[in-house]
């Protein structure tokens, strides 16, 4: 097939939604998770969709968010543990800032963002190149502790 042909609805991975989608998982304050596929998330509007498989989308609002999670998998891999170094040489590391976070509910994380100190709602890639996670939106009301991390 061309990559310039356009698939059929019917022919699209359903799991995938349309091929502008993101996969996202959205973690809200209150523990709740929602995931699914997204097309209209701006950090800087307060609201955006999710569709969750086989479901009815859904509103969220970004205040009420711990983190949005852009993924790879809607399944991840819980018991695959992160690096939480960069490897020496990683462009992606390049004028970022690794920072430490801890959340309200006590999870931690290490990560890269090209904005320091960060705004109300800023973006983190994770260090680890093969996680699961592509890049997250933190919410900074969610975090009690951020911590910058030295390069050399």
């Amino acid at each position: 097939m061309s990559p310039y042909t356009r698939r059929s609805a019917s022919t699209r991975n359903p799991t995938r939604g349309t091929p502008l989608s993101k996969n996202v998982v959205a973690r809200f304050l209150d523990g709740r998770v929602i995931k699914g596929t997204s097309l209209d998330i701006d950090a800087n509007k307060p609201t955006f969709h999710v569709r969750p498989p086989e479901d009815k989308t859904v509103e969220v609002r970004l205040t009420d968010l711990k983190a949005l999670f852009f993924v790879r998998s809607l399944e991840g891999d819980p018991g695959r543990a992160e690096d939480i170094v960069p490897k020496a040489g990683d462009v992606r590391a390049r004028g970022a800032n690794v920072v430490s976070l801890k959340f309200a509910d006590g999870e931690t994380m290490v990560g890269m963002t090209m904005s320091y100190p960060p705004r109300p709602f800023f973006f983190l890639n994770p260090v680890d190149p093969k996680s699961n996670n592509i890049r997250i939106l933190v919410n900074r009301a969610a975090v009690v502790e951020m911590e910058q991390i030295p390069q050399p």
